[in-house]
């Protein structure tokens, strides 16, 4: 009885790879994406109508949160998150109308909604906890998205 728990206990320790490498693209998606750009020192937010400012800035709040929680899973699962650094060719972000860019971040946020559901649909083996923290990550993100087109809709119709 107790070699079975203690062999339980060295296999709980041992990082699971799998489960791991999804929360670690996860992580990837939420750092890659163009919602990095829209900060408080954004030109695109400081020139936006507060209807859709108010939104959007609320988002790009909620990402440093949802990176911490997806950050310290894998650290709690023993293993090592490895975020991306932003790369030199997607600076020609900064030069773009927030008319342009609400179509590109309405884009990004369905991408992100697909990684996340494959990812709830591959972590069935995960602990109950992770798939909890995937699943309410989601759920944000699908609330996001329709705040999302409301705005580009907004946009699209001013001069």
């Amino acid at each position: 009885m107790m070699l079975a728990t203690l062999e339980s206990r060295t296999m709980h320790h041992e990082p699971p790879a799998a489960i791991i490498d999804v929360l670690n693209g996860l992580l990837e998606a939420e750092l890659g994406s163009i919602f990095r750009f829209m900060g408080a020192s954004s030109p695109y937010l400081s020139k936006a109508t507060a209807d859709v400012r108010k939104p959007l800035q609320e988002m790009v709040n909620t990402i440093p949160r949802r990176t911490r929680e997806i950050a310290d899973l894998i650290d709690s699962l023993g293993g090592v998150p490895t975020p991306r650094n932003i790369q030199p060719e997607e600076q020609y972000l900064a030069y773009l109308s927030l008319k342009f860019l609400l179509p590109k971040l309405v884009s990004s946020e369905e991408l992100l909604i697909t990684r996340y559901e494959n990812a709830v649909r591959a972590l069935k083996a995960a602990p109950e906890e992770v798939v909890t923290v995937v699943k309410r990550e989601l759920a944000e993100h699908k609330s996001q998205l329709e705040i999302l087109k409301k705005a580009a809709a907004d946009v699209a119709h001013t001069k």
